[in-house]
């Protein structure tokens, strides 16, 4: 393969372009912290904190950060740490269906460079990590992940759903069979748990939490933040949150109170102050990008 130009490789990587991923800011430990505080304090539950939190910072493209978020959320200092395979894992199902949101760059990045830590790392815990893969599709389940997401899609978007689709096929005919068939069905929308093993399972609200969260990190976006607003919503008023967490009641109210309005601004402000963070770190020079 002939080699690049200098003067290509000098614009393909020119820092006006942002080539690199965002350092992890000095303070960004303090604002997970200070984040996963409030949630305790006010009875948010403990998945999630964790959860906005990666999907603010993969959406920000800092992996670094992810690792701290990591070694935070599973240390003693955590108001309550969660075991290291339990953190790690639910990190990947995030990023994973941040794909969804941010698309699939800075996912495939931020995964890769957290994976890469984790091994330097090598804790004895990193083989427990799931390999096997949940969403597989194949003619004999291509049905019911249709069904599937056709359900998450009508959950969020009730009582517009049909109209909506119709409005984004106005706008390109295969937009909302894209939508619909390669995002709310195949990855929003969570396998069974047989089927996904010891992979994380976020589940129907705490996607909507991402939603919000990747959403709001990415700016320019507000009338879909608003919409996955009211998804959070509409998922506590008909109930999923109830099936979600049978048996864990604590849970479960845990959810009704981050659909709050109270909830919902802790939420952004929460994103708010990750993307300040991070932003920040940014403008002052991210990694350099090597071809």
């Amino acid at each position: 393969m002939s080699k690049l130009a200098p003067s290509l490789k000098g614009l393909i990587n020119a820092p006006f372009a942002r080539p690199g991923q965002a350092p992890a800011p000095r303070q960004i430990r303090d604002i997970y912290q200070r984040i996963a505080q409030e949630a305790k304090d006010r009875n948010y539950g403990e998945k999630p904190w964790l959860t906005l939190s990666a999907a603010a910072t993969f959406t920000l493209n800092s992996p670094a950060s992810l690792t701290i978020l990591h070694q935070f959320a599973s240390g003693s200092a955590a108001p309550s740490p969660t075991s290291p395979v339990a953190a790690a894992e639910l990190i990947r199902e995030v990023g994973l269906k941040c794909i969804s949101f941010n698309g699939i760059p800075r996912t495939i990045n931020c995964l890769g460079a957290f994976r890469a830590d984790l091994v330097a790392a090598s804790p004895p815990w990193l083989a427990e990590l799931e390999t096997r893969p949940s969403r597989t599709v194949t003619p004999d389940n291509i049905a019911a992940l249709s069904a599937r997401g056709r359900a998450l899609w009508k959950s969020v978007y009730t009582p517009f759903d049909v109209k909506l689709e119709a409005k984004l096929a106005e706008s390109h005919p295969d937009l909302p069979v894209h939508i619909l068939g390669s995002h709310y069905g195949p990855l929003l929308s969570d396998p069974d748990a047989e089927a996904k093993r010891g992979l994380a399972s976020v589940g129907r609200n705490l996607t909507s939490v991402m939603a919000i969260s990747c959403l709001r990190a990415q700016t320019g976006v507000g009338p879909q933040v608003l919409s996955h607003v009211f998804g959070l919503r509409k998922g506590v008023e008909q109930g999923t949150h109830r099936d979600e967490f049978r048996g864990q009641d604590e849970e479960a109210e845990a959810i009704e109170r981050l659909a709050s309005d109270e909830g919902c601004e802790w939420i952004l402000k929460s994103v708010d102050s990750i993307s300040e963070a991070i932003g920040a770190s940014f403008a002052q020079g991210g990694r350099e990008s090597k071809l």
